[in-house]
C-alpha cells in the first residue's frame, strides 16, 4: 500500500516558493498525486531505485521543478513542444506537463514498462498534453520539438547522436547534469559538430548536490555564462 504523501505538501509549497514558482502552488496536489502513482507502481515497473518517499520528493520532483523557470524564460509565453529523452518514469516530462498544461510534452523511452507507466499516470492525472512515446530514440521520426531535454540520460556525445534530429529548426537541446561534466564537454566539442553554448546552475531545494543545465548547439556561436 502506498504511503500518504499529503504530509509533504508544506515542503512542496516551500520548494515552489524558493524556485519563484508561487503561482504553481495550486498544482501541489497534482504533483503529489504523481508521486503517489510513482511509488505505487515502482515495485512492479522498476521505475526508480529511490524508494523513500521523502527522497523521491526531492530527488525527482524538486529536481525536475528546478528547470521549469528557465524553460518558461526561454519560451517567453509561447506554447512549445518538449521532447523528454530517456524519460523513464516521466522525469522531468510529467512534471513539466503538470506545470505547463499549454505545452505539448513527449516522454520518450525504449523501455515499454516505463512508457506504459507514463501513459497510465498521465491518464490518472488528466494530463492530456503528455504523450508517451515507446521506441529507440535514434530510430524514431523527428518529433520537431522546440526543446529536446534529458535528465541523467546519457553522455553529451550520445545525447546529440541519438536525439539531435528531434530538434525543430531553431529548437534547442538541453541536458540536465550534476557537476559540470568537463570531460564530456571536451569530448563533445572534439568529436562532434556540437558545442556547449551555455551553462547555468540549477538550484534544487533541499538537495545538497550540484546541478546544472547545459544548452547544446551546433558549432556556430559559443556563449557560456
Amino acid at each position: 500500500m502506498s504511503p500518504d504523501f499529503s504530509p509533504f505538501k508544506d515542503d512542496l509549497v516551500a520548494a515552489l516558493r524558493s524556485l519563484g514558482m508561487s503561482q504553481d502552488e495550486a498544482r501541489a496536489d497534482q504533483l503529489l498525486a504523481y508521486l503517489q502513482q510513482l511509488h505505487r507502481w515502482n515495485k512492479a515497473y522498476n521505475l526508480t531505485a529511490v524508494r523513500d518517499p521523502a527522497d523521491m520528493l526531492v530527488q525527482h520532483v524538486f529536481d525536475s521543478l528546478a528547470v521549469v523557470p528557465e524553460l518558461r524564460r526561454r519560451c517567453n509565453g509561447r506554447d512549445i513542444r518538449v521532447a523528454d529523452m530517456g524519460s523513464g518514469a516521466g522525469l522531468p516530462g510529467i512534471i513539466l506537463g503538470i506545470c505547463q498544461p499549454d505545452w505539448t510534452i513527449f516522454c520518450v523511452d525504449a523501455v515499454g514498462k516505463k512508457t506504459a507507466f507514463v501513459r497510465q499516470a498521465a491518464g490518472v492525472l488528466g494530463l492530456k498534453n503528455v504523450q508517451a512515446v515507446h521506441g529507440r530514440i535514434e530510430s524514431l521520426d523527428s518529433l520537431q520539438a522546440d526543446v529536446v531535454i534529458s535528465r541523467a540520460f546519457a553522455s553529451l556525445c550520445d545525447f546529440v547522436r541519438v536525439a539531435g534530429h528531434h530538434r525543430a529548426p531553431q529548437g534547442t537541446l538541453l541536458a540536465m547534469k550534476g557537476q559540470y561534466p568537463h570531460e564530456e564537454c571536451q569530448a563533445l566539442e572534439s568529436t562532434t559538430d556540437w558545442i556547449v553554448k551555455s551553462c547555468m546552475t540549477l538550484h534544487v531545494p533541499d538537495m545538497d548536490a550540484q546541478r546544472c543545465l547545459l544548452e547544446l548547439g551546433l558549432k556556430e556561436s559559443h556563449d557560456c555564462r
